[in-house]
């Protein structure tokens, strides 16, 4: 019991100051790359021209995607790139994707079509269509995001004159913002994706690219041993695989997406449940790999994936123990510093308000002109209760659920939640 006593009050303050030490990286690291690569850089800003333009190939995996298809490959062919083409795979859907894309094929002459009979999952759908794809360079997509028309130019230029370069992950913006959730969701990708990505790439490795806007130099996925079929994560995976092969990755916040996202509890925790399961078995499957000199720049991302994992299982620890201590259940000598407990809260939503606008500051020229940029600023306060604990509770449960996984069972789709429409 003594024992005990005497380590809830670090435990508690690891929990409490975890937090505010990364927000404190992730700010500097986003300013800092933000003046070094985004100065100077306007709303309308164009791509500048490369010398010899690389022949692109647009890949969309698609599984139930009816809905959206149309949209999302019209905004593809609308890209503003002179040499490019189009490549959907309908991964066995059971709805009238294949129909939709056969019509879309017939009217659009950039678009091939690629139909599996049965669902092989996101990675082997990819992999089809990187077998018959012509272009030196990859855009890979989801079925329902919509391309900014400069975003393929701004991709591929950074493969020029880069011939280690492997990939380059674009700046997806969340479509769907007319709820709590989706609001909450457009300061994550601005306030702790976007400045994460900024500040990895900073100290040269990141953890992952987007899945839902990337470009892949071909032959380094190939190198690589293309996307890995197993993996509920194929972009993580993919990421690191590329990292360990001492591919390098770059961010290009210039490049736009325009993506849907969950607006329901339950199809938020169904998605942070597979990124937190997919992330991890990246890290088991890859880690010991990057455990020698050769790999000393992605130690920086495996002990702040590492350490961040431990954060989860202590916030779970601790809240149990804040709920039993509030119900009046745990002995005096064990209960929860009150202190420390007082303060808390007010000094990580503070915290979490001047890194989100921070975030959103930097981001500002990515929205639309005339957008409510720091509306989501209205709702910051409810992000640590919502998003934290949601974090910490898929981790602590995906974990354990990813060193259980049985290697080789594919990973095959679901159709997600995108949100009210």
């Amino acid at each position: 019991m003594a024992i005990l006593s005497g380590i809830l009050p670090a435990l508690y303050a690891f929990v409490g100051y975890w937090p505010l030490l990364m927000m404190l990286v992730w700010v500097i690291g986003g300013l800092v790359f933000a003046h070094l690569h985004e100065k100077g850089t306007k709303r309308r800003d164009r791509p500048p021209p490369m010398k010899t333009p690389l022949a692109v190939t647009i890949l969309i995996p698609c599984y139930n995607e009816e809905d959206n298809a149309e949209e999302t490959i019209r905004a593809c062919a609308a890209q503003d790139y002179p040499d490019f083409e189009i490549i959907a795979v309908n991964d066995g859907s059971k709805d009238r994707t294949a129909e939709v894309l056969d019509r879309l094929a017939a009217e659009i002459p950039r678009l091939r079509v690629v139909h599996l009979a049965q669902n092989q999952g996101k990675a082997m759908a990819l992999r089809a269509g990187a077998m018959v794809a012509r272009g030196e360079i990859l855009v890979c997509i989801d079925g329902d995001a919509i391309l900014h028309p400069d975003c393929t130019a701004w991709l591929v230029r950074r493969f020029e004159d880069r011939p280690r370069l492997g990939a380059v992950t674009g700046n997806p913006r969340i479509r769907n913002r007319s709820t709590l959730l989706g609001l909450l969701q457009v300061g994550e990708f601005s306030a702790t994706i976007g400045l994460i990505k900024r500040t990895q790439r900073l100290y040269g490795r990141v953890f992952t690219v987007s899945g839902v806007v990337v470009a892949f130099r071909l032959s380094a996925l190939d190198d690589v041993g293309w996307w890995t079929a197993d993996n509920l994560t194929e972009d993580v995976d993919v990421t690191w695989k590329l990292q360990r092969r001492r591919w390098t990755v770059h961010f290009e916040p210039n490049a736009l997406s325009y993506i849907l996202m969950p607006e329901t509890l339950r199809g938020l925790w169904k998605q942070r449940l597979r990124w937190a399961q997919g992330g991890a078995q990246t890290f088991i499957r890859y880690a010991p790999d990057f455990m020698v000199w050769e790999g000393r720049r992605m130690w920086g991302v495996l002990a702040e994936y590492a350490i961040s994992v431990f954060w989860c299982y202590a916030m779970v620890l601790t809240l149990a123990l804040t709920l039993a201590g509030l119900a009046g259940v745990l002995p005096p000598g064990i209960s929860p510093p009150p202190a420390l407990l007082s303060s808390w809260g007010m000094v990580l939503s503070i915290a979490c308000l001047a890194q989100f606008a921070v975030a959103l500051w930097v981001d500002r020229r990515y929205e639309p002109e005339g957008a409510a940029n720091y509306r989501p600023l209205v709702w910051v306060i409810w992000y640590p209760v919502a998003f934290w604990v949601l974090s910490a509770a898929s981790t602590a449960w995906g974990f354990p659920r990813a060193l259980l996984r049985r290697d080789g069972r594919r990973a095959r789709w679901v159709s997600p939640d995108r949100g009210f429409r």
